[in-house]
């Protein structure tokens, strides 16, 4: 039998409790529990005024923005309408059925003014950081990082060649805000002062964006997204912004890593990362002044692709200062015999060793060495003893394990374009950029607490 038309009625009185229809198994809850905003008002004490109208709760803002965060929302319009909504959110936001929720406007002027004066969502990315570390969930034996572009919002219509846009007069008190910050970072090392090599194009509306072709495709403009992770667990450590180059990367690296120890206590024994990071300098900052084992193939040109040796074919001596070619003759920087055999002296700087030409001359192996010079000559790097130690490393029975582990920044890139949906930002300009990927790294390692540390079911 067909039962009676539904039909809505308004009733006088209504019984509801948020707290009962929101799961318990709900990804919020857990989250909830691991999420510490109690320091928030101390932290922006000095940023607000002792008079006038009562501004908005800082810790809703926070809590509607890792809302968003978690679940892929990226308009704060639609943050609005979806916390206005979703049940589960306005629990999660601490807001009853009949609380007004904040225009989206207020989430612009405070980011661009308190929030970032204050630092407050590095402060806030550092307390979740924390509680990981309180949970176990950071080793601190060993690392990882990596770096990722994600798109910028400008369209290359929009651009125009560096040195015609560097032409051009700005006014800083009337340039866009984008704008302002670029001439701002024009001495940072993760931005202006990265490398001394021009772009090809500048974007107007956000100049510290790169133009790249990094992903061997049509280039576009884009910032990188760097993390550093703990590999236990694939937890963020720290997170910074920084221009799409190789100088920035490790650049960005160097202070991810100070500022671990520095906040954290936390160092670790040992890094994997990829060849970007493998350069002598790179090398030498981490084996000789952090002490840290790299797990990074060097970035070497010695290997040659035209079936002559390479220079890995000839066998260093470290005790005699020499190599010794396939053929088994030795090689110098120099054959002269010194009165003062310090004048010799092994030493860190750039050389050049050879081979005599009587020994090249007859060789039998001449054509698969120097066809088409006289003598074969190997260069050695200043620090080439650096880079033979993290090729010892890259060969030792512990880099596959080291190698699998890196591969947890990768998922966690993969996870930030495709489940949180931050393939292209939104924001533009170096502190635009920044907040977004310190709200997406927080948003992971909340999710991930949620995971691994899930609430217990209560018994009854």
């Amino acid at each position: 039998m067909m039962g009676p038309r539904q039909e809505a009625q308004a009733a006088l009185f209504y019984e509801f409790s948020l707290e009962e229809h929101v799961p318990q198994d709900h990804l919020l809850r857990s989250i909830d529990r691991h999420l510490d905003l109690s320091s928030i008002r101390g932290h922006l004490a000095d940023f607000y005024s002792h008079t006038g109208r009562p501004s908005v709760d800082p810790e809703l803002m926070i809590r509607m923005l890792l809302v968003g965060y978690c679940f892929g929302i990226r308009s704060e319009r639609r943050l609005c309408e979806e916390v206005h909504l979703n049940l589960a959110y306005r629990w999660f936001c601490r807001l009853e059925l009949t609380d007004r929720i904040p225009d989206h406007s207020t989430f612009s002027k405070n980011r661009h003014g308190r929030f970032r004066d204050s630092d407050l969502l590095r402060h806030v990315f550092e307390a979740t950081v924390a509680r990981c570390i309180e949970e176990g969930l950071v080793g601190g034996q060993g690392f990882a990082v990596d770096a990722s572009l994600i798109s910028a919002d400008v369209q290359k219509q929009n651009s125009s060649n560096p040195e015609g846009w560097a032409a051009r007069e700005i006014d800083p008190t009337d340039a866009p805000r984008a704008v302002r910050e670029y001439l701002d970072t024009l001495d940072d090392e993760a931005f202006g002062a990265a490398t001394t090599a021009k772009p090809k194009f500048t974007a107007h509306a956000d100049p510290a964006s790169q133009w790249t072709a990094a992903r061997k495709g049509p280039a576009f403009f884009a910032y990188s997204d760097n993390y550093l992770i703990d590999t236990d667990h694939g937890i963020i450590v720290d997170v910074d912004a920084s221009r799409s180059n190789k100088t920035a990367e490790v650049g960005a690296m160097r202070k991810m890593l100070d500022r671990t120890e520095d906040r954290f206590g936390v160092k670790p024994d040992w890094i994997a990362a990829d060849t970007a990071y493998g350069s002598s300098d790179n090398l030498v900052w981490l084996a000789l002044k952090r002490q840290i084992l790299p797990f990074i193939p060097v970035f070497d040109k010695g290997e040659r692709t035209d079936g002559t040796f390479s220079r890995s074919d000839f066998t260093w001596d470290d005790e005699n200062d020499r190599y010794i070619c396939p053929s088994g003759k030795e090689m110098r920087h120099t054959w002269r015999t010194y009165s003062d055999p310090a004048r010799n002296a092994p030493a860190w700087k750039a050389r050049r060793y050879r081979t005599r030409k009587s020994d090249c001359t007859g060789c039998a192996l001449k054509a698969k060495c120097c066809p088409n010079s006289e003598v074969r000559a190997i260069h050695r790097e200043k620090y080439e003893i650096v880079r033979d130690f993290a090729r010892q490393c890259t060969a030792s029975e512990y880099n596959p394990t080291a190698q699998r582990r890196r591969k947890k920044v990768e998922m966690l890139f993969a996870h930030l374009k495709r489940i949180l949906g931050l393939g292209r930002l939104r924001l533009r300009g170096p502190c635009g950029v920044q907040d977004e990927f310190t709200l997406a790294a927080t948003a992971q390692n909340l999710r991930k607490l949620a995971k691994l540390k899930p609430m217990v079911p209560a018994t009854e």
